[in-house]
């Protein structure tokens, strides 16, 4: 029987999220901002300040904070890098704090310096400090054990022993690892060590067919796989990365419904030159059909977003997770675009 992931805590109105290793900062903060979001549309609820090094102008996060939701029940404001707010901004935010609408939620991550102590005071008044860091020693074992047992999937003896081996001091990688799990053999599922390996390893580069190849297969294993081998040793950018997959489906989506069509004339609609090519994006297309091709690139668009900042993952997480769920589209009739 699958295991759902345990439930969460409720969230204070204010939380200040801070720590020495930036990976788990972020993600710490974004268990805060994904709780305090829950089923709610995010692009309707959240709005950051301060994201990808951007201006951080505390009258525009008391703006913000003062101005009602629209379309939803509450707002979420997250303040990147607060440790960059002078003294005058920490005092203007210190004030704030003290006083939030009922509607409003303010999620103050640290990073950039120092979070200044009356801001630190106003929220430990009212809200809550989390501390990002898995400590040393006993602590560090401790925190790696509870957050293997909050995690969305279940791993069995030796796939634990493996990633506490694997990650060592690296802890910050464990979130991405773990959402890449999930969303390749789905929430509650027990991942054994043969599983987890193919998301640990990396060696060198390959040509992009090889990803494609391997996602059009149902292979998440060796997409996962080629991936960080593009990324890796071949030094491709998250955004080149996301251009082939790009292509790969906007061709199947040219070609869609046009049953009658030979290679040829495909290779001659797509623009390339190659009828094995066009050959291949012909029989994917049929084999996916209209509905997850449009799955695919709806996949696509929200990863190029986060890409680019829309949350605080990692571009290679981000990717990771894409190519898992892009890898599921072919084995189920049916999957759902989160």
């Amino acid at each position: 029987m699958p295991r759902s992931p345990r439930a969460r805590p409720a969230v204070a109105q204010v939380v200040l999220v801070r720590g020495d290793d930036p990976a788990l900062v972020a993600q710490e903060a974004r268990g805060v901002i994904d709780r305090l979001v829950g089923e709610r549309e995010a692009g309707l609820v959240v709005e950051e300040h301060g994201a990808s090094g951007a201006e951080l102008d505390a009258k525009a996060v008391v703006d913000a904070c003062l101005t009602p939701p629209l379309l939803a029940d509450r707002r979420v404001v997250v303040v990147r890098e607060a440790g960059r707010l002078g003294a005058a901004d920490a005092g203007t935010l210190a004030e704030l704090v003290a006083d939030l609408p009922a509607t409003t939620f303010l999620v103050l991550v640290g990073g950039g310096g120092t979070v200044p102590q009356v801001l630190m005071r106003a929220v430990s008044a009212v809200g809550e400090l989390v501390e990002a860091s898995a400590g040393t020693g006993r602590d560090r074992a401790s925190w790696l054990a509870a957050h293997l047992r909050d995690a969305p999937v279940r791993l069995d003896a030796a796939a634990r022993a493996r990633i506490q081996t694997h990650l060592g001091d690296d802890l910050g990688r464990l979130a991405g690892i773990l959402d890449s799990l999930a969303a390749a053999y789905g929430a509650g599922a027990t991942v054994s060590v043969e599983e987890l390996e193919p998301f640990l390893g990396s060696a060198g580069s390959v040509p992009p067919w090889e990803l494609t190849d391997a996602i059009d297969a149902g292979s998440t294993a060796s997409a996962l796989a080629a991936l960080r081998r593009m990324l890796d040793a071949g030094g491709r950018a998250p955004t080149e990365v996301l251009g082939v997959l790009h292509r790969h489906y906007a061709a199947m989506l040219r070609l869609d419904g046009l049953d009658e069509v030979d290679p040829s004339e495909a290779a001659e609609l797509l623009g390339v030159r190659s009828s094995f090519v066009a050959k291949k994006a012909m029989e994917q297309g049929r084999r996916l059909g209209g509905d997850r091709i449009a799955q695919a690139l709806t996949l696509l668009a929200d990863a190029d977003l986060d890409v680019k900042g829309r949350t605080a993952l990692p571009p290679e997480v981000v990717l990771e997770v894409l190519v898992a769920r892009l890898s599921r589209l072919v084995r189920a009739r049916t999957v759902p675009v989160r």
